[in-house]
């Protein structure tokens, strides 16, 4: 439940929650799948409680991002189902230099400028997105939120607020699906999710209004920090031991 509180604040500023909270499962000694299962669950806590505090704010418009909800919803129920069948070592051995290359370039782009809006890019453009990141987070799920932080930036120019307030609400709406979908697949261990989740969705509180607090250049600046950290810590697991 600490690991949760700390994953959900992570999760709140920068994505990548999962990173902490499912080498924690499988440390604990839950077999892979009820892992997974389990980290969706809590994870929707947090990231709910993350996406409804960015919309009070007014950083997130539903009716901009009606494609991208829908290739969220249908990726992740479609990524989930093949998780159940594919072997997992070579996205874990993948994941760390993907996540590194996308630290590397949040670093060297330009941010956006607060006028700059969303609407510049097609439905279909947002339907694939989400459909990719969707399917993503269904057959893995760790930096699914970080994938969405950095791609946002880049495709539609956003100020960081206003990112971080889609990447929250589309990773709510992955790991919700995923987790239905992990449910009936009987791969959810409620009690522990549940348990999890109440401290992960404190952390996300706080994590979400410390964001907001700190504004787009503090965020941006601990956004690539906690990227290039959690990328480190997946290559020293997985290519060094």
């Amino acid at each position: 439940m600490l690991v949760a509180f700390v994953a959900g604040f992570i999760d709140a500023i920068a994505g990548g929650g999962g990173l902490i909270t499912i080498p924690a499962l499988l440390t604990a000694g839950i077999p892979p799948h009820l892992s997974l299962g389990t980290n969706k669950l809590s994870s929707s806590f947090g990231s709910l409680t993350s996406a409804v505090t960015f919309f009070r704010r007014g950083l997130f418009t539903p009716a901009l991002w009606k494609a991208a909800s829908i290739g969220t919803l249908i990726g992740a129920t479609t990524g989930t189902v093949i998780a159940n069948y594919l072997d997992a070592d070579f996205i874990a051995k993948a994941l760390p230099a993907i996540i590194i290359a996308t630290a590397i370039y949040t670093l060297v782009s330009k941010p956006a400028t607060p006028d700059e809006n969303a609407d510049r890019k097609s439905g279909l453009f947002q339907w694939v997105h989400g459909l990719i990141l969707g399917g993503y987070d269904g057959v893995a799920g760790p930096g699914t939120g970080a994938f969405w932080t950095a791609s946002a930036l880049h495709f539609y120019r956003m100020e960081m607020l206003k990112t971080l307030a889609l990447a929250r609400t589309m990773n709510f709406i992955s790991n919700i699906t995923s987790l239905v979908t992990f449910a009936l697949l009987g791969h959810v261990a409620w009690g522990l999710g549940i348990a999890m989740g109440s401290t992960l969705m404190l952390g996300a509180w706080c994590g979400s209004h410390s964001a907001i607090r700190m504004g787009n250049l503090w965020v941006r600046r601990i956004f690539i920090l906690l990227v290039i950290l959690i990328s480190l810590r997946l290559a020293w697991q997985h290519w060094i031991l």
